[in-house]
């Protein structure tokens, strides 16, 4: 594999299905904002080592990756883009269950609750 192939698999990123970024768009008509961008991240916790986390950033950073998807803007930290490289964002609302789910094809192993991924 060469550089170019490595440097577009995390470029790439991550993937917002049509419902999340309807959800994401609902969210941010309500808060007034057209500023804000989905950002999200990994950070060390969890019972598995790593979880993700899913905030509303007006904040640009330096080394940021950032997609376009419909008008919605995801944000995705250098430190955290390679931990999510081809990871899709859903949003459910069943009623078994309403929220964000993420499947991360470069997660080993997760916990029971599916908050945390190592």
């Amino acid at each position: 594999m060469s550089v170019s192939d490595e440097t577009t698999t995390v470029s790439d990123g991550i993937l917002l299905s049509d419902a999340a970024a309807g959800k994401v768009k609902a969210l941010l008509e309500q808060e007034g904002r057209e500023d804000l961008a989905l950002r999200v991240a990994v950070q060390p916790g969890g019972c598995s080592g790593l979880r993700y986390q899913l905030f509303f950033d007006e904040r640009s950073l330096d080394g940021d990756v950032v997609k376009d998807f419909d008008g919605v803007k995801v944000v995705t930290d250098r430190m955290s883009a390679p931990y999510l490289g081809g990871a899709s964002i859903d949003f459910v609302d069943t009623i078994e269950k309403q929220g964000f789910t993420i499947d991360n094809p470069n997660a080993t192993g997760s916990c029971a609750c599916g908050d945390s991924f190592s």
